[in-house]
């Protein structure tokens, strides 16, 4: 077998009810990991395009979070409603959502818009 052209990470990890960061996955059945493999195989482009289940990706706040590679672009407040326009516009057609990235300024940063502020902040 080929190796993989692309690979599609969808955190499912979860975190319990009102957790101030939030939680990518809140039902556990990593639905949207699931949406994307269907959508992938339907495609035809099973074998070149990986979508894999992840565990945590740090960026609680914008989840659920999906980040392709090897471009490493990511993806913030990913619903079963976008998981068409990624592989169409980015994975077929090269072009990232543009709507749905993480901006760089809060990718691993301690403090950004998104991130609740700890107390004395």
């Amino acid at each position: 077998m080929a190796k993989f052209e692309k690979h599609i990470f969808v955190c499912t990890n979860q975190r319990p009810d009102g957790h101030p960061r939030g939680c990518c996955s809140p039902s556990g059945e990593g639905e949207l990991h699931r949406l994307f493999k269907t959508k992938l195989a339907q495609r035809g482009i099973k074998g070149t395009v990986r979508a894999n289940k992840s565990g945590c990706l740090d960026q609680c706040e914008h989840g659920p979070t999906v980040v392709v590679y090897p471009e490493a672009v990511w993806y913030g407040h990913v619903t079963e409603a976008d998981v068409d326009e990624i592989i169409d516009s980015h994975i077929l057609g090269g072009k990232p959502v543009k709507r749905l990235i993480i901006a760089d300024e809060c990718l691993n940063a301690a403090t950004c818009p998104h991130k609740p502020r700890k107390p004395g902040q």
